[in-house]
């Protein structure tokens, strides 16, 4: 019966529960894109000024930075699945809010609701970590880190449509139900994760980073309309800097951080950091620059003269795009490692942009620039979250997702204030209107070319990894496999899997099942046989063994809680007869 309930655990996991999260991450990316189809008519629908109107883009952005990594290291504590459904559920509210107002101030307080949903991502990747089995986690990582693309490219024309035909409220209620649906998927789907982080919520440090980020995050997204070299631009840089030195010693204090620096500083989680922000640069570079140069009227002499609906339409093979490369991700990451993919993913995005500067003159080329530029995209946002999840160890999975998916919000903030300072530095004024050139257009795409080259630059410096469907372990060869093995279960089971011969057995799948009858993880044996699982907590466990050719085993075992692994062979027996 144990080992029914575990195949039920691991079908569940790999089949329904992936595009369950895939689904919470869609949903957040169409909050996110969700107003971008109505931006230039922000100002006459709220009847505000358009330097106030764009506080209903800001808000979502700083408390999306803010809520991330907050909410992973929750997750990490208290539970995955409660804090994605904690995140979703403020989404809903917000949205609600939004949907009920045309007032310049409670739409602000419900985009910066809605804000929070952004922890779902970090969440959502956490949790497959802690629940699938290793061989099925990359490409499933790969789905979830592209799923905001895919739902800012379904999103948009779908937007388009509803705003040009409709009272624009409904596109909240929409993003409201969209919600209602993701929590439902989660409760009846996802199952909460076993695994549990030690120590306490950070309060203080969530308060200083918060702070930190929001004097960081205002002066980048209001730089262009307060001026850069502002006082008030500069004051803000300032004392953004002089924070988040102080939350950074603080931090390095603290028996429980809210962020563990030190793992931070490791060369490749800050490298892949670093790398993450030039993604989200370019991600957001033909975001902004495509949709206006489509909907500009031809007598501008550059403009496309296109619809809403069907500029849309022409951006969104970007999110498509990243959609289906998920798969390709995962086997170019199982051959490669997960480094050779962001790479390929870089290059692929500069020769999107290198190429997009030519293809200017026609709906079609903006849609071709769309597909090469989703596929670089969904190359590099696959390969970000396995680098990061192989760098720490599992407890700490959410918070450094969370931190991850940050540099990238600090990536697209920081594209955002450029792009629309350069559009505006070289827009023409066509009676009192300015109007964005040709010349705006380009130079946007070598800005993000420059960024994508830098980003390249970073991410040749990654240690290297032995290409695997594995992202946890970090070895280049058997020896070093193993030793990543048994240092990953200092506290849970180890040992190896053989036959009733005692020859090893390769690639058997070692279950283990908490005192509940859940899946509490799951691993493949090496070549050697051997395999290592960690645990939650103290307790009774059972470990499941099966492999082809072999009859499946079960053996209780119990562990301590302490960090010593217990040693445990797993013996399978002889070959399965059918009647």
């Amino acid at each position: 019966m144990t080992l029914t309930t575990t195949d039920q655990s691991a079908g569940r996991a790999s089949g329904a529960v992936v595009p369950v999260l895939a689904f919470a991450g869609i949903v957040v990316a169409v909050m996110q894109t969700l107003l971008v189809p109505v931006i230039k008519d922000l100002p006459l629908l709220l009847d505000a000024s358009a330097d106030d109107a764009t506080w209903v883009l800001t808000s979502t952005l700083l408390s999306g930075a803010v809520a991330t990594p907050i909410m992973g290291r929750l997750g990490d504590l208290f539970g995955k699945r409660r804090m994605l459904i904690a995140s979703l559920s403020v989404m809903v509210v917000g949205a609600l809010v939004s949907a009920f107002t045309s007032a310049l101030l409670p739409m602000i307080v419900g985009r910066t609701l809605q804000g929070f949903a952004m922890g779902a991502i970090p969440l959502g990747i956490g949790l497959m970590r802690d629940m699938l089995p290793r061989e099925k986690l990359g490409s499933a990582m790969a789905l979830m880190s592209s799923s905001i693309g895919v739902g800012g490219g379904l999103a948009l024309p779908l937007a388009a449509m509803v705003a040009q035909h409709t009272d624009w409220h409904v596109l909240f209620h929409g993003a409201a139900g969209l919600g209602v649906v993701a929590i439902a998927l989660t409760l009846l789907v996802v199952p909460e994760s076993p695994a549990r982080a030690k120590g306490t919520f950070d309060v203080l440090g969530a308060v200083g980073l918060t702070a930190g980020l929001v004097l960081l995050l205002l002066p980048i997204t209001k730089g262009s309309a307060w001026g850069w070299s502002s006082g008030t631009t500069l004051g803000l840089f300032g004392a953004a800097l002089a924070v988040l030195l102080l939350w950074g010693v603080m931090e390095l204090r603290m028996a429980a951080p809210l962020v563990d620096l030190r793992t931070t500083a490791r060369r490749e989680v800050l490298l892949t950091n670093l790398v993450s922000i030039m993604v989200g640069v370019s991600f957001y570079v033909v975001s902004l620059v495509l949709p206006q140069l489509l909907q500009l009227p031809t007598a501008t002499g550059h403009g496309l003269g296109q619809s809403m609906v069907v500029a849309g339409l022409c951006v969104a093979p970007l999110g498509l795009t990243m959609m289906f490369t998920a798969p390709v991700y995962a086997r170019l990451s199982a051959r490669y490692g997960p480094k050779t993919t962001l790479i390929i993913g870089m290059i692929v995005i500069g020769i999107g942009y290198g190429g997009g500067l030519g293809l200017m003159d026609a709906a079609w080329q903006t849609v071709v620039t769309s597909v090469v530029l989703g596929a670089g995209i969904g190359l590099a946002y696959s390969s970000l979250p396995a680098l990061i999840v192989g760098a720490v160890p599992a407890s700490e999975t959410g918070a450094a997702n969370g931190l991850n998916t940050l540099m990238r919000s600090i990536g697209t903030s920081t594209s955002s204030a450029v792009i629309g300072m350069v559009l505006a530095n070289t827009a023409d004024s066509v009676g009192g209107v300015e109007i964005p050139t040709m010349e705006g257009f380009r130079l946007s795409f070598l800005i993000a070319t420059a960024a994508v080259a830098v980003g390249l630059v970073l991410a040749l410096f990654l240690p290297g990894r032995r290409p695997s469907g594995l992202p946890q372990l970090r070895a280049s060869s058997e020896e070093d496999a193993n030793l990543a093995r048994a240092e990953e279960a200092l506290r849970g089971f180890r040992g190896r899997v053989v036959d009733a011969g005692g020859a090893p057995v390769a690639r058997a799948k070692v279950t283990l099942i908490d005192r509940h009858g859940r899946q509490a993880g799951a691993t493949l044996s090496a070549e050697d046989g051997s395999y290592a699982l960690s645990v939650p907590a103290r307790g009774a466990y059972v470990l499941a063994a099966r492999a082809r050719g072999h009859a499946p085993l079960a053996s209780a075992a119990t562990h301590a809680g302490d960090e010593r692994p217990v040693d445990l062979d797993l013996a399978l027996p002889g070959e399965t007869v059918t009647a």
